[in-house]
Formats: structure tokens, C-alpha cells, sequence
């Protein structure tokens, strides 16, 4: 069931009157606007009083609604809400706060935007929802006439079945179809390629392999421009243009410890004192380490032409987390933002040298994007916790000779810039192989078929992809999100040593141990031990720790726990009986700390835990 509870006012009376006199000019009866917000709640039981009470107290911010004057002669209501089918960053954040205070009865609370329009005289529903067009945006929001439609926010659809295309019947003229159906981008090379590989493999390829085959292999993703040879009056260069870029690195390499392999790049910094919490006792403190910098800048070009607050926004969070991601995680401490794009066009402002605009009419104005796309850049920065201190924009249009009449060159779509700066450990700059069967931790959420097309609708021109996949071409902002997963890789590679994830036993007495997926074996293939919820079978411990562990509640895996004040020579007898069985340290570096935890059992926070991997 689902229950409606009235807000404040949602926007100031600055944008009121700015919204109000662009729906005037496409609609003159209009007089007066006023917007609300307008609380949704999904329930799975009726509420009590003082529940309901309590809900409403934590969605009261305190604002006023704005009423329209009764001096109109009819009144009529517009409500934008989240795009069906997502789950609105506001949500996540409201819903979680709701379960906190301990209201269970609520499934999830939404919110939208109820606006009210003062008009000379009644409009029929496709007049008001083309005005309707004006006051939400298209890609993160869907506007309806009736507050009852609210109710689809919290229909779950049906998934749509997996379809086939019959290129084995039709051939190519099949594949071309769904080219233009899916807004896949495919090249003629592409096409030859999928009709070649699906022949071999005798079947039709399904609608959702051709997709992400498109996303991809996209010129967005894969950069083939870029990679491409090319030729300077009939001649062949040795250099792609990737291969200029990178050929600095190549006749240049010192200092640089990662380039062009992975989200972001490294470069060595200095010896100093980093501050960050030691994950185990939580507590803040200085670490005598290198310094190392990473950097990273990457484009959001096209879902900022298409709607630029969301567009900028995400370009912004989607660099934090290739930043976070680099290596085998880091820390993004700084933030940058810039813009290109053609002229601006101010109202009364107008310049000499401004040609009318010539853009596709699905791209937002310059001005447009010069207003909404910084701040959406700042607000994911902002709210994610990162400074963004530094940004550009840039004007540019030209009228090139030989062009046809009317023609001028500039960044119709603009381009969006989005880069930053942040620290990561020594040992941890080099991926690490994943074994086969590895377990996979998914990070954030919820992941959403919204922003899938993005690879394809960026690598067409401007306006070229289907009206759908433009508008369906960026995820949904979410910093707090981000940031809880960022936080969970803080604790990672604050832990240290080579790998940033590690195992975390529960070393309690009693209960059935736990084998190993994995046993530890010797270079020639003979089973040493196995792990029992971090302690072997066998009397020889495997776990080894050097000299450098932690005496206080300190003690090591073993089938009976040793004293702390014995560590030491406990860590030699065990190196020893290490060395003597032929299997030598991966890195050299062994800790095994383990603390009593809040229950009294044991916990194993191993670095290097021999018995279930090597490091």
C-alpha cells in the first residue's frame, strides 16, 4: 500500500520565476507556478499514530509550501517523480534513515515534485504534459498528470525475455535492424565480425549479447581511433596517436610506476607521514611511508550535452571511482572539473562574433550546460567528500573556409572533464591475479539497466542515436553510496602488506573447523595443511609472522594458542620449521595479528594466511 504525505517547499523563488517564464514562453495562459514536494511511501502494514507521527516529523525539513493565488482562472497539477524503474539517490539515503529510527513497516519512501500551475484557462493533458517537458529532465525523471501514478514507483516490473536475432535466416539485414533498434553503433567491420564468429558458432546471437558487445567494444571504451594507424600524405606512421601519447613513457620512464594500464596513473612521491586510522584499533596516526600519487582525467561529454546537471555529476563520481579502484585500492583526495563548449548566447548579452546556434535540439544549450554542469560536478564531489579545487571552461566556435554557408565548427557537444588526484601504497599500485573461483564482492548499488548504452550513444555524432538511449545513457548520481563503498576500501589498503583484502577468521573455541577450499601445497604438489578456521590440522603452524607483530594481545595460529610474551621466539620457531619445508615467503613479510574480539573468540586478521592463499 502506499501513502501520501505533503512537503515544503522545492524550489526558491528565484527558479520559480525562472521556470515559470520559460513555460510562458511556450505556453502564454500561464500565470503563476508554485512546486511542492510530495513524500511516497511504500508500506507493508497500516502505521500506528505515533509511527505515522514519527514518519512525518522525519520528513518535515521545516519549509512552507508556496500556494497559487486564486486570481487564475484554472488550476492544474503536474507531478515529476524519479524515473520508474530506479531508485532515486534520495531514496536510498531517506529509506535507510527510516529503518534506523525503527519504523520496519516502511519498504521504501520516494519523493517527487508536485508543481501547480495558474493559467488563464483549461488545458487538455497533451498540453499539459508538453509543459510538463519543461520542468523535469528527461533522463533522470518521468512527469505524469495525477499523483495516483505515483503507485508505478514501486511496481516491480516483469523482466523483458531474451530475444534472438535471426542473422543465419536473414543475414545482415537482421543485424542492421537490430543495429538501429539498439542504438549499437556498429561499424561495418563489427557487423562482419559478429556474422563471422555467430556462423562459426552456429546460433543467432541474443539482444543482450549484441548490447554489451556494443558497449564494449565502442569507440567510448576501446579508444580504436585512437589505436588506429594512419597515414600523412599517403605515408604510414610508425606511432598511433595512442602511441604518441605514450611514447613519453616509453623513452621516459622513471618515476612512474603505473601508466596506460590501469584506472589511474602512478607516479612516486616523496617519503613522509601519512595520517589515516589503523583499521584494527581504529585509532589515527601517523605512517612513515612513500607518498605515491596517482592521477587520473577522463570525459563525460555526452550524457552532460544530453542533461547536464546528472551528466557532469556522474562524470565526477565515475572518475572518484576509477581513482578508489586503481591498483589494489586507494584514496582520491582531490577533485577537478572543467568544460568546453561552444558560445554561450546570454540573454541581452549578446556578442559580435556569436552565429546563431547550430546544435542538435536533443543537446542542452552552452548556457545551459555552463549552468547546471558545475554544479553537478561539485554537488558529487561535495557529497562524497572530496574538494574539488581546481576547473576551467572554455568558449570556442569558428567559421573554417570551404565549410557550406551557415556551418561553424565549435564544442556543439561540449566536452566535460573530470579528473583528480590521490594517494595509494607502494605495495599495492600492481593488480593481482585473481585465481579461477575466486569469490567476487559487488561494491555499491543497486545496478541498474539505466546508463547501459552509454558506450554506444557516445561513440555516435551528436543527435545520431535513438531519443531513448540518449536519455538512458547515464547512471543515477549517488555519492553516499560511493562513498560507503570507498570507505570499505579505505579500511583495505589501510591494513597494509601486499594484499588489502584479507581473510577475516572467526578463531572461537568449539564448533566444527572449516577446511580450506584452497590447501596450501608445496612447490611439488604434497598437501601440507589445511585451514581450520585459521588453524592447521597439523601441529607445525603455517602462519607465519615477523618479528615486527604486535606484542600486545598478540598470538599466533597454532592448535593451541601461545602466550603473548613468547611471541617472538614463536615467530623464529615458526619461520624455521618454514624454511625447512622448502616453501619460501612470497614477499618476505609475514603478520598474523590476532585479537580477542568484543565476544571473547578469537579473530584472525592475516596478511598472508599460507593455509588458504598465497599473497
Amino acid at each position: 500500500m502506499m501513502l501520501q504525505l505533503p512537503g515544503s517547499a522545492a524550489l526558491s523563488g528565484f527558479r520559480l520565476d525562472k521556470l515559470l517564464l520559460r513555460l510562458r514562453q511556450s505556453e502564454p495562459r500561464v500565470r503563476q507556478l508554485s512546486a511542492r514536494y510530495q513524500h511516497f511511501v511504500d508500506l507493508s502494514e497500516p502505521l500506528g499514530t505515533e509511527r505515522r507521527r514519527l514518519l512525518e516529523r522525519l520528513l518535515d525539513d521545516g519549509g512552507e509550501a508556496q500556494p497559487v493565488s486564486a486570481a487564475t482562472t484554472a488550476h492544474h497539477e503536474l507531478v515529476v517523480l524519479p524515473r520508474l524503474g530506479t531508485v532515486s539517490p534520495w531514496s536510498s539515503k531517506a529509506t535507510d534513515i527510516v529503518h534506523v529510527c525503527g519504523i520496519s513497516e516502511v519498504r521504501r519512501v520516494e519523493r517527487g515534485t508536485l508543481y501547480r500551475l495558474g493559467v488563464d484557462a483549461a488545458l487538455g493533458e497533451d498540453e499539459l504534459l508538453r509543459l510538463g517537458a519543461l520542468l523535469h529532465d528527461r533522463m533522470t525523471e518521468t512527469v505524469h498528470a495525477d499523483l495516483q501514478s505515483a503507485e508505478q514507483l514501486f511496481t516491480r516490473p516483469s523482466a523483458a525475455p531474451l530475444s534472438t536475432i535471426p542473422i543465419r535466416r536473414d543475414g545482415r539485414t537482421a543485424l542492421e535492424a537490430a543495429d538501429r533498434r539498439l542504438s549499437l553503433a556498429l561499424s561495418r567491420e563489427e557487423m562482419e565480425y559478429l556474422l563471422e564468429a555467430y556462423a562459426r558458432y552456429g546460433r543467432d546471437p541474443t539482444d543482450v549479447e549484441l548490447m554489451m558487445f556494443a558497449q564494449a567494444n565502442s569507440e567510448h571504451c576501446r579508444h580504436k581511433i585512437f589505436n588506429a594507424q594512419f597515414s600523412v600524405d599517403g605515408v604510414a606512421q610508425p606511432l598511433s596517436l595512442f602511441g604518441m601519447i605514450k611514447n613519453t613513457y616509453a623513452r621516459s620512464p622513471a618515476g612512474v610506476l603505473s601508466a596506460y594500464k590501469d584506472n589511474a596513473a602512478v607516479i612516486a612521491g616523496p617519503i613522509g607521514q601519512r595520517f589515516f586510522a589503523d583499521p584494527l584499533s581504529r585509532r589515527y596516526g601517523y605512517h612513515q611511508e612513500p607518498i605515491d600519487i596517482l592521477a587520473k582525467v577522463e570525459t563525460h561529454n555526452h550524457p552532460t550535452a544530453i542533461s547536464p546537471f546528472p551528466g557532469a555529476s556522474t562524470g565526477a563520481g565515475g572518475e572518484i571511482r576509477d581513482e578508489g579502484a586503481t591498483g589494489r585500492g586507494a584514496k582520491p583526495k582531490a577533485g577537478l572539473t572543467g568544460f568546453s563548449v561552444s558560445n554561450l548566447h546570454i540573454p541581452e548579452f549578446a556578442q559580435p562574433w556569436e552565429a546563431p546556434p547550430a546544435r542538435s535540439p536533443r543537446i542542452s544549450s552552452a548556457l545551459d550546460i555552463m549552468l547546471d554542469g558545475p554544479i553537478g560536478a561539485c554537488a558529487f564531489n561535495n557529497e562524497f567528500g572530496r574538494p574539488g579545487i581546481l576547473g576551467y571552461f572554455r568558449t570556442f566556435e569558428q567559421r573554417v573556409a570551404g565549410d557550406p554557408p551557415g556551418v561553424t565548427r565549435g564544442y556543439h557537444k561540449p566536452i566535460m572533464l573530470a579528473g583528480g588526484l590521490g594517494n595509494i601504497r607502494r605495495a599495492q599500485v600492481d593488480k593481482g591475479e585473481v585465481p579461477a573461483g575466486a569469490n567476487l564482492v559487488v561494491l555499491g548499488g543497486p545496478a541498474l539497466l539505466i546508463g547501459l548504452g552509454g558506450g554506444a550513444a557516445s561513440s555516435l555524432g551528436s543527435g545520431a542515436s535513438s531519443l531513448d538511449l540518449d536519455f538512458a545513457s547515464v547512471q543515477r548520481g549517488n555519492p553516499e553510496m560511493q562513498r560507503r563503498a570507498q570507505e570499505v576500501i579505505d579500511r583495505c589498503w589501510a591494513l597494509g602488506g601486499d594484499n588489502p583484502i584479507r581473510l577475516i577468521h572467526d578463531v572461537g573455541a568449539g564448533g566444527s573447523p572449516t577446511r580450506c577450499p584452497r590447501p596450501w601445497r608445496t612447490a611439488g604438489g604434497a598437501a601440507l595443511s589445511n585451514c581450520a578456521r585459521c588453524r592447521p590440522t597439523k601441529p607445525a603452524c603455517r602462519h607465519l609472522s615477523c618479528g615486527a607483530m604486535r606484542r600486545r594481545n598478540a598470538t599466533y595460529c597454532a592448535s593451541t594458542t601461545t602466550d603473548s610474551s613468547d611471541s617472538r621466539s614463536s615467530a623464529r620457531a615458526s619461520a624455521a620449521r618454514m624454511r625447512s619445508s622448502g616453501v619460501p615467503p612470497a614477499t618476505g613479510v609475514w603478520s598474523l595479528p590476532i585479537a580477542p574480539s568484543a565476544t571473547g573468540r578469537w579473530i584472525c586478521r592475516s596478511t598472508c594466511c599460507w593455509a588458504c592463499h598465497r599473497a
